[in-house]
């Protein structure tokens, strides 16, 4: 554990928060791909797999559980809540995620640290949160407008990601065998994704304007 790692998982947090007080105080998921939140169910499933085998620390498993659970609930939330459900923009919400998980798993069979059924679908979690935005971002594009919880949870999401790059560059710099490459190079990806949103979200800042983004 590093500041990095800690500043990670806290960010990482805050953009949850951020996405449950926007479905339970205005009770409605307006705006939010429940196919980036199906898939990133899916990441935390597939990821903590050893939840059930190693035990690392309280913190640690608090996490894993926060995660699972948080994202196992906006799911059932998006798919079945009376209110709620009625918000959701499926006309907008059509990006065909099936390829982004059969690619990521055929990837993960490919390119894993070691050939075990948990480091495997570790591997596939990996490549899975790099992509697993795309959704989210395609209807954004879309719908052209963002209000100000989506575009705050969009952005947590994404600094979340920034600040464990710079993790995995103090633990380069200071651990004497650092293996996780495909995190490294994943991570990168998936803050490249973010690039275009990250402009457009500070030009709105600075002009103290509603974020919107090119059709």
């Amino acid at each position: 554990m590093n500041i990095f790692r800690l500043a990670g998982d806290m960010t990482h947090l805050i953009s949850v928060l951020v996405l449950l007080l926007k479905i339970y105080a205005t009770k409605s998921c307006s705006g939010i791909s429940l196919k980036t939140q199906e898939l990133y169910a899916i990441v935390f499933v597939a990821r903590y797999l050893d939840l059930f085998t190693d035990f690392i620390s309280l913190y640690n498993t608090v996490m894993k559980l926060v995660f699972i659970g948080s994202s196992l609930a906006i799911v059932w939330c998006m798919r079945y809540h009376r209110v709620v459900r009625r918000s959701y923009d499926r006309e907008l919400d059509t990006f065909r995620y099936w390829i982004l998980l059969g690619a990521c798993f055929v990837l993960a069979l490919v390119l894993h640290e070691k050939f075990t059924l948990q480091e495997v679908f570790w591997a596939f979690s990996i490549y899975l949160e790099a992509v697993a935005i795309l959704p989210q971002l395609v209807l954004l594009q879309r719908s052209g407008n963002v209000d100000n919880l989506t575009g705050q949870y969009v952005f947590f999401l994404g600094a979340y990601r920034a600040f464990y790059i710079l993790n995995w560059i103090y633990r380069y710099l200071t651990e004497q065998r650092f293996t996780r490459w495909i995190s490294c190079v994943s991570g990168l990806v998936q803050t490249a994704l973010y690039a275009d949103f990250f402009y457009y979200y500070f030009i709105s800042w600075k002009n103290n304007a509603k974020l919107q983004l090119p059709a």
